[in-house]
């Protein structure tokens, strides 16, 4: 198969192939190189709670492309969207999209066609001026993945209409938050466990694919049998430490 001929991320994500990645905490390029040349399927660059500038992310998503490993970007909120998407970003992840209206403006800010996101195509994205305006619109609106990050007690309300928003490719899990908010502190807690199976059965009857993070690959099984394709595996930082930790226990028994 020529590597023309590969679906893209947006198709293998839609088809709910299952997908691992993980989170970039620390800005810089070598563990972008690193995660692609091991395999992973994508990688997420967490610039909401890590200190990411639109330097560093223009550069991770350079040495991602150098790896052919999709890079999306979880942004702050939409008036990060643009910048993301310029940089050539396969896609991105948003937080607190707890209503149908915050859905559809997120879809906008990502969508050139019947959305209003900013056309320019001198950045990466437009391949430096090498695409037409026409090329670049249908290329962009093609590819780009939308994830809507579900982790608020008031999205609740308005679970099945979030989930039917067209334009939303995937929806993410954030039961971290929303343990936060429903004033637990573990996500097992039987409240959130309730909470997310109507955020699932929302997104499940929109035919739409599901993503959660993990902190290991054994919580992977109990997830895939709730219809959950894609997972982001802890983080870049979180497995550096794993490992470090288990060479210093196998070294410290010798």
């Amino acid at each position: 198969m020529r590597h023309s001929d590969k679906p893209s991320f947006r198709e293998r994500l839609h088809a709910q192939k299952p997908l691992l990645g993980t989170f970039l905490k620390s800005p810089g390029v070598q563990s972008v190189e690193i995660l692609g040349d091991v395999g992973f399927d994508f990688a997420v660059i967490d610039a909401e709670h890590a200190p990411w500038d639109r330097r560093d992310i223009d550069l991770a998503i350079l040495a991602g492309r150098s790896q052919a490993m999709p890079i999306l970007v979880r942004v702050e909120g939409t008036a990060d969207i643009l910048n993301a998407l310029d940089c050539g970003a396969t896609g991105v992840m948003v937080p607190h999209v707890s209503d149908p209206q915050i859905a559809r403006d997120v879809v906008a800010a990502c969508r050139y066609q019947g959305g209003a996101r900013g056309f320019s195509n001198s950045p990466r994205a437009g391949q430096y001026g090498a695409l037409s305006l026409g090329d670049h619109l249908k290329k962009s609106d093609d590819s780009v993945v939308v994830i809507a990050m579900l982790e608020d007690a008031k999205a609740l309300d308005h679970a099945a209409e979030i989930a039917e928003v067209e334009g939303i490719d995937a929806f993410f899990l954030g039961r971290g938050d929303l343990t936060v908010a429903m004033g637990e502190t573990s996500t097992q807690a039987e409240t959130v466990q309730r909470a997310v199976g109507i955020f699932v059965e929302a997104v499940k009857a929109a035919g739409k694919p599901l993503c959660a993070f993990v902190g290991k690959t054994s919580e992977i099984p109990a997830l895939q049998k709730l219809g959950i394709s894609m997972f982001i595996l802890s983080s870049e930082q979180g497995l550096l430490r794993q490992a470090a930790s288990a060479e210093l226990s196998q070294f410290q028994s010798l």
